[in-house]
């Protein structure tokens, strides 16, 4: 990538997500790199356990690029797209060191996957997974639904993110 480029985010209809990174991707034909951060989280339904791929922040999505002034100008042409982040109109980069955070949590697919953890008491240790990056920022941990809370810096605030954790037995 040219030194020059940078992260942003990207505020689009909840829901559309997909469909608005396939539109960029036709787009810009992968220049700019379009992101959409997801995890993996247990839920039950009708008394079964799944697993689902969630987007981990509804309504964004990232793009990694120079953003000059014709790029600018063609993501306004792309349907679902409601607005660049910005502050006194100029678009908001992501700090390198917020994402690099990101980055050891992610597998090839942008996908948080779940960690394991053994708990004895209120002592949890974390076994495998991207939480072994995290371990002084959990908050709680949430036996029942299987999630971890983790405290991250994003974009200048704490931000509170439930992460799927798989819970171990003692033998």
């Amino acid at each position: 990538m040219n030194k020059d480029s940078a992260w942003y985010a990207i505020f689009v209809k909840t829901g559309e997500e997909n469909l608005v990174k396939e539109r960029l991707d036709y787009r810009f034909g992968g220049n700019p790199v379009v992101m959409i951060p997801k995890k993996i989280i247990k839920e039950r339904k009708n008394g079964k356990w799944t697993r689902r791929v969630k987007n981990l922040f509804p309504g964004y999505i990232f793009i990694h690029g120079v953003l000059d002034a014709a790029t600018y100008k063609k993501l306004w042409q792309v349907p679902g797209l409601y607005k660049l982040l910005c502050t006194d109109r100029e678009p908001v980069q992501i700090p390198e060191y917020e994402i690099e955070v990101f980055s050891h949590l992610f597998d090839k697919e942008d996908t948080i996957q779940e960690s394991d953890i053994f708990m004895e008491g209120d002592q949890v240790t974390i076994v495998s997974g991207p939480l072994t990056a995290l371990k002084g920022r959990i908050i709680k941990i949430d036996k029942r639904k299987g999630r971890a809370r983790v405290m991250l810096d994003f974009l200048g605030e704490g931000r509170v993110i439930d992460l799927g954790v798989n819970i171990l037995q003692s033998l």
